[in-house]
């Protein structure tokens, strides 16, 4: 709860209270708020339906919104963190899970530092550091791609390794590539909500909003367009990447399926001399010759070194 007013301070306090922040909330919390102002706090069932009008909605003049806002481990993949959003003309409710949001905390930062706060004007601050929170996983995201694609399409960084090696690493590299797609679609649809809330907002409480709140809104609607073209840029260049790596993995293993090709044909004929020789007529002109071996010898490196001639001028190898 922000306003100087602690969330298990007396009922007094808590109606005064600009913004009520309840972070994974016991049932006594729940009761306390919804005694003060006379809304109903959205359950956790509430926060992951996926429904419009289930995610937006109004009672009672309040603005019940929710959205699946990205949480960042330091360890770990990425997550969806379910958080509701009442809004009406006295408090802002934002209801979360105990998951450590940068947002949020600098947003709670500065409403520490300022001398009087606006239910509205919080939202809208929160809104605009979750979009900017956004940019920048998209940034991040985008320097991994970067990464990849300098590794892929500068094959010099691939050739000074040995193709076990090469494999392996493109091979993680998919798998990384596969962990940004994920991210990205969450990514988006996170930025989706955003967008929804936001429009949400102007449209049912524009009558109470001051104009530089709802201009503040129109404009992180086109921040979230704007990233939601470069996030849907980021897919295609991971789609790009995946192809692209798949393409170098199947061409090193052709090159392989060539080289033993070439070499079991090379073969054959040397075989092929060796069986006839091997073959212990007693009629055989060769066996009295003083230089029959050296000569099965020879015959048997011109059978070798034809084909791969044959090969070579159809530049096959």
């Amino acid at each position: 709860m922000l306003g100087a007013y602690p969330s298990h301070g007396p009922d007094d306090a808590l109606t005064r209270a600009t913004w009520v922040d309840l972070v994974d909330a016991t049932a006594a919390e729940r009761a306390a708020f919804e005694k003060a102002f006379g809304l109903s706090v959205p359950t956790e069932r509430q926060l992951v339906e996926i429904e419009a009008t289930s995610r937006l909605r109004v009672e009672q003049g309040a603005l019940y919104m929710t959205a699946p806002l990205i949480c960042v481990p330091e360890a770990g993949p990425w997550a969806l963190s379910p958080t509701g959003f009442v809004l009406c003309r006295q408090v802002l409710l934002t209801v979360r899970p105990n998951k450590k949001s940068a947002a949020f905390d600098s947003v709670i930062a500065e409403c520490g530092r300022a001398e009087k706060l606006d239910p509205a004007n919080v939202f809208v601050r929160l809104l605009e550091a979750l979009v900017d929170g956004m940019a920048d996983l998209l940034e991040t995201s985008g320097g991994d791609l970067d990464d990849a694609s300098h590794l892929i399409f500068r094959q010099e960084a691939l050739q000074r390794r040995r193709l076990a090696h090469e494999a392996a690493q493109l091979r993680r590299l998919m798998i990384r590539t596969g962990r940004v797609s994920e991210r990205m679609a969450r990514i988006n649809y996170a930025l989706v909500c955003l967008d929804r809330m936001a429009k949400f907002t102007v449209e049912r409480a524009g009558d109470w909003l001051t104009a530089d709140l709802v201009g503040r809104l129109h404009a992180v609607s086109s921040d979230i367009g704007s990233l939601a073209q470069f996030a849907e840029g980021l897919i295609s260049r991971i789609q790009l990447l995946q192809d692209a790596a798949s393409g170098i993995i199947n061409i090193d293993q052709n090159d392989v399926m060539k080289i033993l090709t070439i070499a079991s044909v090379a073969g054959i004929p040397p075989v092929l001399v060796v069986g006839i020789y091997g073959m212990n007529f007693k009629n055989m002109p060769e066996l009295s010759w003083s230089f029959g071996y050296p000569y099965a010898l020879a015959l048997l490196v011109i059978t070798t070194l034809l084909p791969l001639i044959w090969f070579k001028w159809k530049d096959w190898m």
